[in-house]
């Protein structure tokens, strides 16, 4: 969501921290804003509302510069988009900060700093943090034991970063809840949200932990834990190759990252397999010992990643046979829960950083799981750090906030999941052989799908004038549906639900008239029959069908009823298939309808707050 950059060097940094920006704008925002420490040791502000372009035009017009300095983008929480709003904020002159995170108690802290003589601004939390630092600056602490204060007095999650006029070389951070990295470069230092944001500097690179605290000078870092010890945090060097967020022949980073899936989830696949056997080791040291022990499984995501995990409950409970539940990590995280002995925790997040999946693995109580895996497409993410087991899909970078080649790869990495646990309750090597020769047939079959592009797109006209859509599916295909739902309604904004078919007339079926579109996932499974006696349900009360079929399914089109013809496939392969044709159904009615798809309103391509 919100993204920080921050800079203390030997050289002039306002474009690395624009950069930085730059490079942290898939994450969503609604406003971006820079400040540095200048010549005279003033601070040195711009903010703007909207693009970080809209903050270079502006610091093009008006330059400001300084070798110390923090910046940030801003996903509106408390408080609407505005210039007053947006951070850096600013106490007495002298010290600026940025945050990301929510402060839970900032309506009393507000009415004390209020009592103090301090005026506010803005209608954020985070100034109240910036005031609070400013006494105690004022009252004699260094900026560190000053920071270390104030973060003893915040509840709830936040990352934060400062700059002091009166330690003009000096950044100070702290971290609880919202992820916060160190750069550390040769005479500079850097900290940012996200590790990309600074990999156009350093390539090594510290994670902080929960409750730390770091000062960071052109020539020094030290970093303080919860408890206030002094302590050093292993630096990481990342050999990996710089991704470049680069548009290509597309119009936009979806339909570029759509296009992308055959590659990325062959490369997954392959990352898995030793010849044509899969290892286990793919998902960490210490596998097999723990999928020996497996006798249940509990699956927590959001969003995307929580219709990933809805599909994998199907190939769980067939193959593996153990009982497999699902749940949204927002709601798991605050029941009292009764787990099956020897259950194994699966969180799933595209950014590894999701607030609500890694306060779940967080709130796991000692003894109450098996083991912790988790799935994920950043390494070095926090929820890689702190599982037992990790499988690092090969998505690549995403940089469209609605997630595609994220979900896909997710679901290539339950599949595996599936057969490793399959191993040890029936899936024998011959039936195994068999399901990973079928998953090598998918990236051609993916081909064939998106040779689908043109009359997808001549369908996609049909809804943009539409308000609701209905979209159906029968077993694992339900959450195909939901999925498709899900990216119709983020960045089209036609609101759009999924419903298991046989639901329709258990409540559903009273919304059908013409002008509530009906999306149908239609394969050839053992399903069909039964799915088509509800979508007659659908015609028979003036309802417009729109069907993504298997070839060999039988559907034709007519009155009511727009078939798309889906390449015939093995039943394993079906919700890949299947989600992508949903997936270009959404791109071309937001393209058509003129919405911004690759950064849908209101939204945030990794959410890191509760």
């Amino acid at each position: 969501m919100c993204g920080i950059v921050a800079a203390a060097a030997r050289r002039e940094v306002s474009e690395i921290l624009l950069e930085g920006l730059r490079r942290l704008e898939y994450r969503g925002y609604d406003s971006a804003g820079l400040a540095l420490i200048d010549e005279h040791d003033q601070i040195a502000l711009h903010k703007t509302i909207g693009k970080v372009a809209s903050l270079e035009a502006l610091m093009a017009e008006q330059p400001i510069q300084g070798i110390t300095g923090i910046a940030h983008t801003r996903w509106a929480t408390h408080g609407e988009p505005s210039t007053d709003n947006a951070h850096p904020h600013l106490s007495g002159g002298r010290v600026a900060l940025v945050h990301n995170g929510i402060i839970e108690n900032h309506e009393s802290l507000r009415e004390e700093m209020r009592q103090a003589g301090y005026e506010f601004s803005s209608a954020t939390d985070t100034e109240v943090i910036v005031h609070l630092l400013h006494r105690e600056l004022s009252a004699g602490e260094t900026l560190t034991r000053a920071m270390q204060s104030v973060v003893a007095r915040l509840e709830g999650a936040f990352a934060l970063a400062a700059i002091d006029t009166d330690n003009p070389a000096e950044v100070v951070a702290a971290r609880l809840g919202s992820p916060l990295v160190v750069g550390v470069g040769i005479g500079e230092n850097f900290l940012a949200s996200d590790q990309m944001a600074l990999r156009q500097v350093t390539d090594s690179f510290i994670y902080l932990e929960e409750g730390d605290v770091v000062h960071l000078t052109p020539g020094s870092l030290r970093i303080w834990d919860k408890s206030g010890a002094e302590i050093e945090r292993e630096k990481v060097r990342l050999s990996d190759k710089v991704e470049v967020a680069d548009l290509g022949q597309h119009d936009h980073f979806m339909i570029k990252e759509i296009f992308e899936q055959p590659a990325a989830l062959s490369a997954t696949f392959q990352s898995a397999l030793n010849g044509s056997t899969l290892n286990e080791s793919c998902f960490g040291n210490g596998a097999t010992e723990i999928f020996d022990q497996v006798k249940a499984v509990q699956i927590v995501a959001c969003g995307t990643s929580y219709h990933s995990g809805l599909v994998a409950r199907y190939w769980l409970e067939e193959w593996a046979g153990v009982p497999c539940q699902v749940e949204v990590a927002s709601e798991f995280r605050y029941r009292k829960r009764v787990q099956h002995p020897g259950t194994l925790l699966v969180t799933v997040s595209q950014s590894g950083e999701t607030a609500d999946t890694l306060a779940a693995l967080r709130n796991a109580q000692p003894g109450e799981f098996l083991a912790s895996l988790v799935i994920a497409n950043v390494d070095n993410s926090a929820l890689v750090r702190e599982s037992d087991l990790v499988f690092l899909t090969k998505a690549g970078i995403e940089i469209g906030v609605a997630s595609t080649k994220a979900f896909t790869t997710q679901l290539a990495a339950f599949l595996l999941l599936g057969l490793v646990l399959g191993r040890r309750h029936g899936v024998d090597a011959e039936r195994e052989a068999e399901l990973l020769a079928a998953a090598r047939r998918l990236p051609a079959l993916l081909d064939r799908t998106l040779e689908l592009d043109a009359p997808i797109s001549r369908m996609a006209e049909q809804f943009t004038e539409k308000n609701h859509a209905l979209f159906l599916g029968r077993g694992i295909h339900y959450p195909i549906a939901l999925e498709g739902a899900l990216k119709l309604k983020e960045i089209s904004y036609i609101h759009a639900e999924a419903y298991p078919a046989g639901e329709l007339k258990h409540g559903p079926l009273a919304l059908v008239d013409r002008d509530m579109p009906v999306v149908a996932v239609a394969p050839n499974d053992t399903l069909l029959e039964k799915l088509k006696s509800n979508l007659e349900e659908v015609r028979s009360r003036g309802g417009e069908l729109y069907v993504f079929a298997d070839e060999e399914a039988g559907f034709k089109d007519g009155k009511q009823t727009h078939v798309l013809n889906m390449p015939a496939c093995p039943e394993i392969l079906m919700p890949f298939v299947y989600t992508i044709a949903l997936q270009l159904l959404s791109y071309h009615v937001a393209v058509q309808k003129g919405t911004d798809v690759d950064k849908p309103r209101n939204l945030a391509k990794s959410v890191t707050v509760e």
